[in-house]
């Protein structure tokens, strides 16, 4: 995976093996394979593989947790002190939630770019105005997050990331989150500097 990275002109780009769906091992594993973090999805998953690691004394061989998944404001108190970095903060009641629950997290702000019915994240119109409302709750805003096209190859997903990463220029913000195992390719290129991979680290997701 770091040999994809840097043949797509990739340098000092952080790799987030998402582990979703995989047992408890698979957070271990991304550690002692030098994974930059883990990514889960489901708040309750988490909890559960966490406690699961923490009864083994197993907690300090797993990398920086961060949450990837779409997130209910009522699953925040439930993260608290467990995630590193919240990935997809995309509206203002889970902003202020957070500033209540976990003051003075990180996290990054979930960029909608492709206007698809059902994934999460912020218009980029109203990005700033969220950016600075995460500040003025006192979260730290790393950067942004996004999620490619569903369909249209790098053609269609090369315009997306392309906006994502102008937009984090603007801001004046360092973490551009995209970019997942089928374009992740397209998505260093324009300017990631984190790619979020899951099957093509642990192959296909085991049956839900």
């Amino acid at each position: 995976m770091r040999a994809r990275i840097a043949a797509a002109g990739g340098i000092d780009v952080g790799l987030v093996a998402v582990t979703k769906t995989f047992d408890a091992r698979a957070l271990l594993a991304a550690g002692a394979t030098g994974c930059n973090a883990v990514g889960e999805n489901y708040a309750q998953e988490l909890v559960g593989k966490l406690d699961e690691l923490g009864r083994a004394g197993l907690l300090g061989t797993v990398p920086e947790v961060h949450f990837i998944g779409q997130l209910q404001t009522n699953k925040v108190r439930a993260l608290a002190g467990r995630v590193a970095v919240f990935e997809t903060v995309d509206r203002a009641s889970l902003a202020r939630e957070l500033a209540k629950r976990v003051a003075g997290a990180r996290v990054l702000v979930q960029v909608d770019a492709t206007g698809e019915p059902g994934k999460g994240g912020c218009p980029l119109a109203e990005v700033p105005a969220l950016v600075d409302m995460c500040v003025a709750g006192g979260l730290v805003v790393d950067g942004l997050m996004a999620v490619g096209p569903t369909s249209g190859g790098p053609a269609a997903a090369a315009p997306v990331f392309r906006s994502v990463r102008a937009l984090l220029d603007r801001l004046g913000l360092r973490v551009c989150s995209m970019g997942m195992s089928d374009d992740l390719e397209v998505a260093v290129a324009e300017g990631a500097t984190q790619v979020r991979i899951g099957s093509a680290l642990f192959g296909p997701r085991p049956p839900v």
